[in-house]
This record gives C-alpha cells, sequence and structure tokens, in this order.
C-alpha cells in the first residue's frame, strides 16, 4: 500500500507543478506507468479499465469532433457576435451571459458538453471584446460543476447514486432544485465579487463589425447540432450511454463538412486534443492501483462511519468527504466509494436517509471547483485553452477554488439539510 500511494501522490504532485517538458497526461501516465512495472497493477486489469471507459473516451471523441465541425463552420463565432450584442459593452452583462449559458448547457447536457462547447465560445468572445480572459474562461469551468446538480443527466456521475437507490425525477428535483439554483447565484455573486476590477474594464469590440457568414454549410451544420442535442436528450432520458448521441453526432457533422469540403481529416485530427484520452485511461488506472492496495475500502469504511452519526454531521460528513475525495481520486471514483459505502451502510441500518445520498452527489459535483484534478470537464477546460494559447496553472485554480468551493459547500449542505427537513 506504502508503494503505491508514494506512486500516487509523486504523479499527483507532478500533474500540479508540471515541470517541462511534461503535461497533465505525462504526468499523470508516469505514475500509472509506475504501478505496472512494480506490478501493482496487471495488464489485464489495464485492459479491462480500457473497456469500463470505453463510453467515456467515446463520449469525449464524439464531442471533441463536433466541437471541432462546429468551430469550422463559424458557429462558435455566430454565438459570440450574438452573444457580444446581447452584452454591449458591459462586461458584467457578459459575465452574466457565461453564467446563463453554462447553466442550459450543462442542465440538458452535461458539465463535459458545457466545457468543449463554452469554453471556445466564451474565448471568442473575450478576444473579440479585448478582455483580460480569466474572469469568463474561469466561469465555464466553475459554472459546468456548480450547475451539474440541477438535473440527473447534468452530470453522469449522478447517475451512478440515482441508479443505485432508485432515484426519481420528482424526489430528486425535491431535494436538489432548489440548492442547485441558490448555489449558481451564490457562485455568479462571488465572481462578480471577486473579479470586480476586471469586470470594470471596457469592451473594445467593434459594434459595427459584420456578423459571420451564414451559408449552407453553416445551416447544415445547425440542423445537426439540433439533431444531436435531440438524440442525447432521448439516450439521457433512457439512461443509455452518452456515446451512442456523441459519436452519432460527430459522424453525422463529419459527413457535413466532408461534403461541402471544409474539413477534413488532417483539421479534425490536429484539432483533437488527444492527450485528454491518455489523461483520463491514466489516471483510472492510478485509481484502480488504489483499489488494489485496499485504499478504496479504506476510504468507503470511513466515509461510512463518517454517516452513523446525527443527521446534520452524517450530512457534512457524506458531502464534505465525498468533496474532498473528489479532488484525490477524481469525482467519478469518488461518487462509486460514496454509493457502495452508503449502499452497505443502508443494508445494515436505518441510519442512511435521502439527504445523504444527495450529499454525496453534492459532494461529487461541487467539490472539483477546488481543484482541476477533480473532473474530467476542468481537465478538458484547461486543455482546450492551452490549445487557443492561454496558459491556466493549476494552482491559479485552486486559489480561486479555496475561495469560493468552502462557501458553495457551506450554503449548499445548509439548504440541502433544510430541503431534508422539509420533505423527510
Amino acid at each position: 500500500m506504502i508503494l503505491t500511494l508514494i506512486i500516487f501522490f509523486a504523479s499527483i504532485g507532478l500533474l500540479m507543478v508540471r515541470p517541462k517538458p511534461l503535461n497533465e497526461a505525462a504526468a499523470v501516465a508516469l505514475g500509472a506507468a509506475a504501478m505496472l512495472t512494480f506490478s501493482l497493477i496487471s495488464p489485464l486489469q489495464s485492459w479491462q479499465v480500457l473497456q469500463e471507459n470505453a463510453n467515456v473516451l467515446l463520449f469525449f471523441l464524439g464531442l471533441m469532433i463536433i466541437s471541432v465541425v462546429a468551430e469550422r463552420a463559424g458557429f462558435f463565432q455566430w454565438c459570440a457576435f450574438k452573444a457580444t450584442q446581447l452584452a454591449g459593452n458591459k462586461s458584467s452583462a457578459l459575465m452574466g451571459i457565461v453564467f446563463a449559458l453554462g447553466t442550459l448547457i450543462t442542465a440538458f447536457f452535461s458539465n463535459d458538453a458545457t466545457a468543449l462547447i463554452l469554453t471556445p465560445l466564451i474565448f471568442a468572445i473575450v478576444k473579440r471584446h479585448k478582455l483580460n480572459p480569466l474572469p469568463y474562461v474561469f466561469a465555464c469551468a466553475f459554472i459546468a460543476n456548480t450547475a451539474s446538480m440541477l438535473l440527473p443527466v447534468s452530470n453522469p456521475v449522478n447517475l451512478l447514486a440515482v441508479g443505485k437507490f432508485g432515484l426519481t425525477l420528482g424526489e430528486y428535483l425535491k431535494f436538489l432544485l432548489l440548492p442547485s439554483l441558490l448555489l449558481i447565484v451564490v457562485n455568479l455573486l462571488l465572481f462578480r465579487w471577486l473579479f470586480r476590477q476586471q469586470l470594470r474594464e471596457v469592451s473594445q469590440a467593434d459594434q459595427t463589425e459584420e456578423p459571420p457568414k451564414i451559408d449552407p454549410f453553416f445551416l447544415t451544420v445547425s440542423v445537426g447540432l439540433a439533431l444531436t442535442a435531440l438524440g442525447y436528450l432521448l439516450v439521457s432520458a433512457f439512461g443509455g450511454p452518452l456515446a451512442y448521441p456523441a459519436v452519432g453526432g460527430a459522424v453525422l457533422l463529419l459527413i457535413c463538412g466532408f461534403g461541402f469540403k471544409r474539413v477534413s481529416v488532417k483539421t479534425v485530427t490536429s484539432d483533437i486534443s488527444w492527450s485528454i484520452f491518455l489523461f483520463i485511461f491514466a489516471l483510472a488506472l492510478l485509481v484502480k492501483g488504489l483499489e488494489n492496495a485496499g485504499v478504496i475500502k479504506i476510504l468507503a469504511d470511513q466515509l461510512a462511519a463518517l454517516a452513523a452519526h446525527g443527521p446534520l454531521q452524517a450530512l457534512v460528513s457524506v458531502t464534505l468527504g465525498t468533496a474532498l475525495g473528489s479532488n484525490l481520486i477524481n469525482n467519478w471514483s469518488m461518487m462509486m466509494v460514496s454509493v457502495s459505502s452508503l449502499g452497505a451502510l443502508s443494508a445494515h441500518s436505518a441510519v442512511v436517509n435521502n439527504s445523504l445520498v444527495y450529499g454525496a452527489i453534492m459532494g461529487a459535483d461541487i467539490g472539483p471547483n477546488l481543484t482541476i484534478l477533480g473532473s474530467l470537464s476542468s481537465m478538458l477546460w484547461l486543455v482546450l485553452l492551452r490549445q487557443r494559447g492561454l496558459d491556466i496553472r493549476p494552482m491559479q485554480y485552486i486559489k480561486l477554488g479555496l475561495i469560493v468551493t468552502p462557501v458553495l459547500l457551506v450554503v449548499g449542505v445548509l439548504s440541502l439539510y433544510l430541503c431534508g427537513v422539509l420533505w423527510g
């Protein structure tokens, strides 16, 4: 166990410091390779981990291809132009637009889709306005996580708890709708205060600039995006693999791009962030190493022990435990631990109530606002910005997360506790 922990935390340390020439994917991959070298993970388990994460990998691949074709069609530029018109010269209005768009995309398409779709869109907007990009791009990352409690499909990790405990949509909304809306508002207010100096900047965008050209390729891609969104919602409603509509939409848009001769294989492959796939796979291998060493079981036992206290203390323990754990082993893995712990506890006692299950969801959704490692959407956001020439250091994210995340968790736990008292 000691060797596993040394390798794991050394990998996380490399990820945070990112010494040249390493990037995040290389740092985590070195740790995974070390675990394979010391037989802490078997080759067979590596293959099993790849199979288990195939849906996630294909989902990201599909969304990335969709994003590339949409950008080539000028869809993001058109959205940026419309948002610029709506915001006028008010930077604070632009911040509100970021939160509104992020909430809508996250609610119905997931936080990962928000990272892929909203990040390039907002980056195009701030470039056009010639504003400091940091407040707005950070808003993209944070709202993707903060708004991911709104619906079960807003974050794939939510479905783990929904499936395990048979949560209905009506019950889910009773417990999490009001806390979610409250946290979105609190997050927006915190950003307005923290970035108040930057939000006083005056836009230098040319309001007389001509809108992006709407041609047959643009219209065809727009229809393809609408069909993809419809397919995504239908598959989500029936609990199917999210990779299906993502890959299907990608194929549809690629056909459009090739048909109009506006996209080539070279442009698509060069614009895809291939390192994110290595990061996802390598991170899953590291977590498998922790599982083999018994670390995951210890975490599960500790979480179950913390949940066996008074209602409020149990809720705080589960929510904060899941939130902190998400930043150590990623929120997907930590939600598995939380769901397993609460499931085992409910089988032997009457301690577990609905509030604790929703507390685990809150911890896995809000907790990743603390560090980039917490969720895949944050990692994807980082890679997309780096592709566009904006290098965000992990410590920049942590400094902001240390201010915002504790406030969100306190407000979230208290509001969820009140909903639990109200609904029982």
